[in-house]
């Protein structure tokens, strides 16, 4: 059974019509409720990243969110891939 108290670190890419639909800061916003730590911002490809560090049902739940975005985004595509811990202390967007 896995422990969902420990501590991962996932970086998140979301593809689709995710720039310019707010997907930054709603992710920010719910991010903060679910207190994940890390940051979001927008790539030139288009897509938005994302590196979050929080217990797995966290994760779990923030990636349920992901996958819907904000009322205007239209997500095609996630893909996530657990790296090592970095100690984020706040979630922040990234310019």
């Amino acid at each position: 059974m896995e422990d969902l108290t420990k501590k991962v670190h996932y970086s998140i890419n979301v593809k689709g019509k995710v720039q310019g639909v707010f997907y930054r800061a709603s992710t920010k916003e719910i991010a903060d409720q679910l207190d994940i730590k890390g940051w979001v911002r927008n790539e030139r490809d288009g897509s938005v990243l994302i590196e979050a560090e929080g217990t797995e049902s966290q994760i779990n739940s923030f990636l349920d969110w992901c996958r819907q975005g904000p009322q205007y985004a239209r997500v095609e595509k996630i893909t996530w891939k657990e790296k090592p811990l970095e100690g984020f202390h706040q979630f922040s967007i990234e310019r």
